[in-house]
């Protein structure tokens, strides 16, 4: 695969390894965006089939890249706090219950299990790295299995560690958890989209991703993953279109107890967006054109030979089996400092992401190995 910058619009000033933060626009994705908006300026234009039609179109193509076999388990969410908190709301957790989360995972993933344990008397349990980086990704997995006991209900982790990329053994934790009865909820936000997912795989209970980051999408706009396990849950609002036969407007006061199939019920009211689902479709579209594989291929291509200089330069970055390719955090040794490296990331025009000690880099398919090269001579 070769660097597809010509489809962006990153500035030629800036060197742009910061995908984690969220993602540059695609040229295409804008354009539709712009058509999409002044396309309410005839509103006869907007037909109510429209209502629905992008609405089928947007979780058929996110229940492709996800390899899910039926789209009707996809729904359309404003954000990754609004689907763990669908989550959440729909799992009965009683005292002396275990949630476990990973240490320092991103806090969507982690409020609404605190309120939960809160209400319900349940316990967060957190499962730390080793403090010593020798086997730290091999070591980390293994804490997670050895946590996952008879007391554990829910397992709710990323498949990446958002700050540095750890890579996490999805498919052995979900037989673990499955073995206790626990399920596993998985932010996808970081790696949906550029690390290869599947759920016929996997079998998660839920999957849920922002899709403003490595969906390539616009912001305010996610994806969801139900399990069938959720096909009699309870949404968090009320609105008409999750009710059957909302698609005749002409009888939309003859009120429905009955939800559309599925995770229908789950999503956001006016998820029809008519701006920024096209924009998501047009997003996730290229994404399945390219393939995930082919990313995280290309993302491992131009960043392997920065890695090496790095190690050697006494710099910790994580062994490839327990590192995602297009994100990885760079632990710097003592003497080379953070701020001395900041300022020349700043001087040199590159954008990084500083989460934590680690410098975390998150490259795609618009870099080159040559901004590698400069971000490799920042470090001395």
């Amino acid at each position: 695969m070769k660097h597809q910058k010509h489809l962006f619009s990153l500035p030629e000033d800036i060197t742009y390894i910061n995908g984690a933060y969220m993602s540059p626009q695609l040229k295409s994705v804008a354009e539709i965006g712009l058509e999409s908006v002044l396309r309410k300026n005839n509103p006869t234009a907007i037909s109510q089939a429209d209502f629905f039609t992008h609405r089928t179109i947007v979780k058929q193509r996110f229940a492709s890249l996800i390899d899910a076999p039926d789209p009707q388990n996809c729904a359309i969410i404003p954000s990754v706090s609004y689907g763990i908190a669908t989550v959440a709301k729909n799992i009965v957790l009683q005292q002396g219950d275990e949630i476990l989360v990973i240490d320092e995972q991103f806090p969507s993933n982690v409020y609404a299990w605190r309120e939960k344990a809160n209400r319900t008397g349940a316990q967060i349990r957190v499962v730390t790295p080793p403090n010593t980086f020798e086997d730290r990704g091999k070591r980390w997995n293994e804490y997670i299995l050895e946590a996952i006991t008879s007391t554990t209900k829910v397992v709710a982790m990323g498949h990446i560690h958002w700050a540095d990329g750890t890579l996490f053994d999805l498919v052995t934790i979900r037989k673990r958890a499955h073995e206790v009865g626990a399920k596993l909820i998985i932010d996808g936000t970081q790696s949906i989209g550029a690390l290869p997912f599947s759920v016929k795989e996997i079998q998660p209970d839920a999957l849920i991703v922002g899709g403003y980051k490595w969906l390539l999408g616009p912001y305010s706009i996610g994806m969801a993953y139900y399990a069938d396990t959720f096909n009699d849950g309870e949404p968090l609002e009320y609105n008409w279109m999750n009710r059957k036969n909302s698609e005749d407007f002409s009888q939309l006061i003859n009120y429905q107890d009955e939800y559309q199939p599925k995770a229908d019920r789950f999503c956001v009211g006016e998820s029809s967006n008519f701006i920024l689902v096209p924009m998501q479709i047009r997003a996730i579209e290229q994404l399945l054109d390219w393939g995930i594989q082919h990313i995280q291929d290309y993302c491992e291509a131009i960043s392997s030979k920065a890695i090496e200089q790095l190690q050697a330069k006494g710099c910790f970055i994580e062994e490839a089996e327990y590192r995602s390719k297009h994100l990885f955090g760079v632990y710097l040794p003592d003497h080379i400092k953070m701020d001395a490296v900041k300022d020349r990331f700043r001087e040199s025009g590159i954008s990084v992401g500083i989460r934590g000690e680690a410098i975390r880099v998150a490259p795609h398919v618009y870099n080159t190995a040559e901004d590698f090269e400069k971000f490799v001579a920042c470090f001395y």
